[in-house]
């Protein structure tokens, strides 16, 4: 699958992600560097595995298995040569974006597959994809202060492909209590849908391409931390992302009801524009106390589609005994819908340039309630961690405008994920 799976891994990886890990983006002052139990790396390693194994599932949706390993070189000179490996084997369901009813419906996609779904119940798509991500990156100190970092990045998946580079500049400054960094990167993609790319607000049957769609991202990103106190560092990061070409859903689709009954009586094709401008900001704090570490960052996201979203995330590292640790999280979002976002088309009704139902451009809220538990193994290199997060996702599914049948379903109900992260990383 496409965007849908996709999409789905990115909000996981955004999820999962540490707070602090947006302070190391925006370039941790020199000062602070150290590691997360306060020692040093030690002089002689020349190289550092790390490795992660996520399990993730959505309540009767998508399932996903994704091994990762990042193997880096690390030169006496500070420089770093690492390259990261991904697999995801994605399956399950996906929802279509079309409205339950309250009888069966059968629909036929473009490459053939009949599905039936029972009265009642939100429509889905089962799909099953394989993906594989390399991606390398080369940090080199230029002088005592000044630190460059390049990269590149290669995917590719059954109707997905993206190539991408980016470079990364890193100044220290105020005695090394600063860090000034400012970055851009490019993607060149490509999509193709199985079956074909059809038009958009179409009933499908039309095919206008089987080769692939162009779709270009590129992204510039600005940040600024500081060392405060010996005990408090702070971070700010501003982003800006330009996409254009192919950014359409091809497997999503918008039911068209009836404007009386408001039962489903037929449905288009998702619609999107060519174009979306992308912009956050994200404020970043790290303090650490006697023992503890309280990590906490907010994130504020818009864009031209009319999406805007907040991201609350807290963390508390409590030290344990013999070098183990627990690391409670909680993580809330909430996210208004796209301007062209709809439930539903009414039958007759002129037709607008743009429609989707899909869920993530609508009223988007989710919780997530987790915890990471770090240990070491006496006498064996190398430390563990295993991180468990439960999350709820839900959104306004009674809209103000729903027609006749439309009234009796939850059109955006909560919905139950659950994912397991294991994790080792050694020096050698």
């Amino acid at each position: 699958m496409q965007l849908d799976p996709a999409g789905r891994i990115v909000s996981v990886r955004q999820r999962l992600s540490a707070a602090a890990c947006v302070l190391l983006a925006a370039g941790v002052p020199a000062g602070a560097r150290a590691d997360p139990a306060g020692a040093a790396a030690p002089d002689t390693a020349a190289w550092q595995l790390d490795a992660t194994g996520l399990i993730y599932g959505e309540e009767n949706r998508a399932n996903v298995v994704e091994p990762v390993a990042r193997l880096t070189r690390l030169f006496p000179d500070g420089q770093t040569l690492s390259g990261q490996f991904t697999i995801d084997a994605i399956s399950g369901a996906s929802p279509t974006g079309a409205l339950p009813s309250g009888q069966a419906q059968t629909t036929t996609s473009a490459s053939g597959t009949v599905t039936t779904i029972p009265a009642g119940q939100i429509p889905t798509k089962p799909f099953r994809d394989l993906r594989g991500a390399v991606d390398l990156e080369w940090q080199r100190p230029l002088g005592s202060l000044f630190t460059a970092t390049t990269g590149g990045h290669f995917s590719r998946e059954k109707d997905y492909q993206s190539l991408g580079a980016n470079v990364k500049f890193s100044l220290d400054v105020l005695r090394r209590l600063a860090t000034l960094t400012a970055g851009v990167g490019y993607n060149r993609d490509g999509v193709f849908p199985v079956g074909g790319t059809p038009p958009g607000l179409s009933d499908g049957t039309v095919i206008l391409t089987t080769a692939p769609n162009p779709k270009r991202v590129t992204t510039g990103v600005v940040g600024l931390s500081r060392v405060l106190t010996r005990r408090w560092l702070v971070g700010v990061d501003a982003s800006r992302t330009s996409e254009r070409g192919y950014l359409t859903e091809p497997y999503k689709v918008v039911s068209v009801v009836d404007s009386v009954s408001g039962l489903p009586i037929g449905q288009l094709t998702d619609s999107r524009p060519s174009t979306r401008s992308r912009n956050d900001v994200l404020a970043s704090s790290v303090y650490h106390l006697t023992d503890d570490v309280i990590y906490a960052s907010y994130r504020y996201y818009w864009d031209d589609w009319g999406v805007r979203s907040n991201t609350f995330d807290v963390k508390y590292r409590h030290e344990l005994p013999q070098g183990t640790y627990v690391e409670p999280h909680l993580r809330v979002y909430t996210q208004t819908p796209a301007r062209f976002f709809r439930f539903g088309l009414v039958q007759g009704a002129p037709l607008p340039a743009f429609a989707t139902s899909d869920d993530r451009l609508g009223p988007l809220r989710t919780a997530t309630l987790g915890a990471t538990f770090g240990f070491h193994i006496p006498d064996q290199p190398g430390d563990f961690t295993v991180r468990g997060e439960y999350i709820r996702q839900w959104g306004r599914g009674h809209p103000a405008d729903a027609l006749g049948a439309m009234r009796q379903f939850d059109l955006f109900p909560a919905e139950n994920i659950g994912s397991l992260v294991a994790g080792y990383s050694v020096q050698f």
